[in-house]
């Protein structure tokens, strides 16, 4: 049985490993925070992180993803503390449906573990790869920045 890694626990998981993870993730592992929606790696509302680096769920398989660290919006918060971009997102507001923040969020991690000071192109070419049909575009870079000032200390 294949085994995985997510958010720092362990699970053997009896599935075809060409199964997506996505549907690992929400089925087996009953964590539904990761979210279908176009199943052809075009949306990133499925995105995670694989190793820090962020893919697309619904076209990762098993396989691909087995024995590695697997991160979803579930394994981001510690406790009852919320990782500063997820309290970012709430101070600004950014959600109105609600459907893809997942994927926006777990890729605004990926973006300040690689670029811990974004600049506007950054945020915007990172966060262009998920689609939002609210247009919440304006709000998610405010809340990029929001969660640098804070990692620096200003508010």
């Amino acid at each position: 049985m294949p085994a995985l890694i997510v958010n720092g626990k362990k699970y053997e998981v009896d599935v075809d490993p060409e199964t997506p993870l996505l549907w690992v993730l929400r089925e087996q592992l009953k964590l539904t925070g990761t979210k279908y929606a176009c199943g052809i790696s075009v949306c990133g509302s499925c995105t995670v992180l694989l190793n820090g680096e962020p893919v697309r769920s619904c076209v990762t398989t098993l396989a691909m993803s087995a024995n590695q660290e697997i991160t979803t919006i579930e394994g981001l918060s510690v406790g009852k503390a919320l990782h500063p971009i997820q309290q970012a997102w709430l101070d600004e507001s950014v959600p109105e449906c609600g459907y893809c923040q997942s994927g926006q969020i777990m890729t605004a991690v990926a973006l300040l573990k690689n670029k811990p000071e974004p600049t506007d192109e950054d945020i915007d070419q990172a966060m262009s790869a998920v689609l939002c049909r609210c247009g919440t575009y304006l709000k998610v870079r405010k809340a990029i920045k929001r969660a640098v000032r804070k990692s620096k200390g200003v508010v």
